[in-house]
C-alpha cells in the first residue's frame, strides 16, 4: 500500500534519516518511493495502515501519515487517479462520518476555491454524516506549489495528492520537554526537538541501554529515557549533573517528567579516564553533544607539562584518584585539567564507541563542520563502525553542525 507522511518543514535533513530509524525500532518494511527536502510531503510504500500507525507514532519532524488515494498534476489527473486507484474501497466508507480539507504548500486558495475543489468529489458515494469534529474518517487535498506562487500570481500547483488520514505522530512531545519549562538546564542544554529526533536515530528503546558521555544537565539521557531506554551518562564538571540539588539538577529534571525510573546513573568522569570498562560490550546506544569552541573550553584531566607541577600529580592521587577512576575523596579538591584536541576526543569517542557498543548498537553525535578559521572538518571514520546517516543544520551564517549517527 501507498502511504503519504506529511513533515513538519524544518530540519529537513533529518527527516528521512528519522523515518527510516523509526522503521527499523518498530520492524517496519519501508520503501521510500518519492522524498525530497524542498517538500514537506513523503511518499512511502508500507505492508498495511496499521504500519503505517507504528511508523509515526512515536515520530518527531513527521506530522501525520496518509493513505494515499491519488495524486496527478491537475484536479482532473488527480481524480482519474483517485477513481482508478481506489473505487473499490469505496463501499467500506459509505455510511461512516467524514469531512474534507485542503493542505496548500507555498500556495493558497480563497474560501470559494476550497469549497469549488471540495465539492468536485461528489462522485465518491459517502451518504454518511460531515462532522467537522471528531469525523469517522478524514480526507485531505494536498496541494505543492511553486516557490513564491502568492506574489507572483501563479494560479495552479504543481500537483495534487489526495489521502485519507491514518494517524499523527508524538510532534507534540516537544513542548513537553520544552527548556523553557525544564526546572535545571545550562547554556549548554540541547534543544528538545533535537534531543528527541537524535534518540530516534539511535533507535533508543525499550531495555535498551543509553549512556552520554558528556551529559551536561540530561537532555540525552531524558530524550532516550522517554522513548523507553535506560540513561546512563557523565560528564568532567561534576557540579553540570548535581546543579543546586533537588530539582535543580540533572536527577530532578528526570523526575520532572516522571522518569527516574529510567536513569541509571551519572558519575564524573572524562571520556579519556573512564571507570568503564573496555572489554565488553554494554551500551545499545551512545548519544552525544561533544563540547566544542571557545565557550565550552574543552579540557581533559590532567597536567600540561607533570614535570614542572609534580606537586599536582601527587596532590591529585592522594584526593581524587584522578588519574585512574576520577572518584572524589575530598570533596572540595578540584582536579587539574589541561587542554584536549578536539579531533582527539572525535577519535576517542570512536574508539570508545567500537570498544563498547553492542552489535548493530549506534553512535549519534553532533559536531561542528568547520573549525573557527573556516576549515572544513571532515567526517570522522573507524574500521569498526560503519557510517549511516549524516544530517545537518545550518546554524547562523557559517557553522553547521552536524548529527552522524554511526552504527
Amino acid at each position: 500500500m501507498d502511504f503519504l507522511i506529511k513533515f513538519a518543514q524544518t530540519h529537513e535533513s533529518f527527516r528521512l534519516a528519522e523515518i527510516e530509524a523509526l522503521a527499523a525500532v518498530e520492524g517496519v518494511d519501508l520503501t521510500v518511493i518519492d522524498y525530497s527536502d524542498q517538500s514537506p510531503l513523503c511518499f512511502v510504500r508500507l505492508p498495511s495502515a496499521e504500519a503505517a500507525r507504528k511508523l509515526v507514532r512515536r515520530s518527531v519532524l513527521a506530522q501525520s501519515v496518509h493513505e494515499l488515494w491519488g495524486t496527478g498534476t491537475t484536479l482532473d489527473e488527480l481524480h482519474d487517479s483517485v477513481k482508478e486507484r481506489t473505487c473499490h474501497l469505496w463501499p467500506a466508507y459509505k455510511e461512516a462520518s467524514f469531512k474534507f480539507g485542503i493542505d496548500s504548500y507555498q500556495g493558497a486558495r480563497s474560501n470559494g476555491q476550497r469549497l469549488s475543489i471540495i465539492n468536485s468529489f461528489q462522485y465518491l458515494p459517502f451518504e454518511g454524516p460531515i462532522r467537522m469534529s471528531n469525523p469517522d474518517h478524514v480526507f485531505t487535498v494536498f496541494e505543492l506549489w511553486p516557490y513564491d506562487s502568492v506574489p507572483l500570481g501563479i494560479e495552479n500547483p504543481d500537483s495534487l495528492h489526495f489521502g485519507r488520514f491514518i494517524a499523527g505522530s508524538s510532534r507534540d512531545v516537544i513542548l513537553k520537554f520544552d527548556l523553557k519549562k525544564r526546572g535545571y538546564i545550562s547554556t549548554t542544554s540541547m534543544d528538545s526537538e533535537l534531543s528527541l529526533v537524535t534518540a530516534n536515530i539511535a533507535l533508543a528503546a525499550p531495555g535498551k541501554l543509553f549512556y552520554d558521555p558528556f551529559v551536561g544537565t540530561g537532555s540525552f539521557p531524558i530524550a532516550c529515557a522517554h522513548f523507553g531506554a535506560m540513561g546512563w551518562g557523565s560528564d568532567i564538571d561534576g557540579r553540570s549533573m548535581r546543579g543546586e540539588g533537588g530539582r535543580k539538577s540533572l536527577p530532578g529534571n528526570f523526575e520532572q517528567y516522571g522518569l527516574g525510573a529510567c536513569l541509571g546513573d551519572v558519575f564524573a568522569a572524562d571520556l579519556t579516564h573512564t571507570p568503564i570498562r573496555r572489554d565488553g560490550r554494554i551500551w545499545d546506544g551512545i548519544v552525544c553533544d561533544p563540547p566544542y569552541g571557545v565557550r565550552e573550553g574543552l579540557r581533559v584531566l590532567g597536567v600540561r607539562d607533570p614535570e614542572k607541577t609534580p606537586w599536582l600529580i601527587e596532590q591529585g592521587i592522594k584526593n581524587a584518584s584522578w588519574l585512574s577512576l576520577t572518584c572524589f575523596r575530598s570533596p572540595d579538591f578540584v582536579p587539574p585539567k589541561k587542554p584536549y584536541s578536539f579531533l582527539a576526543m572525535l577519535d576517542d569517542i570512536l574508539v570508545f564507541a567500537a570498544e563498547t557498543l553492542v552489535d548493530n548498537g549506534r553512535l549519534s553525535f553532533w559536531m561542528p563542520t568547520a573549525n573557527d578559521e573556516e576549515q572544513e572538518i571532515p567526517v570522522p571514520a573507524h574500521p569498526c563502525l560503519e557510517l549511516v546517516v549524516v544530517c545537518v543544520q545550518v546554524f547562523n551564517k557559517c557553522k553547521d553542525p552536524i548529527l552522524g549517527p554511526i552504527s
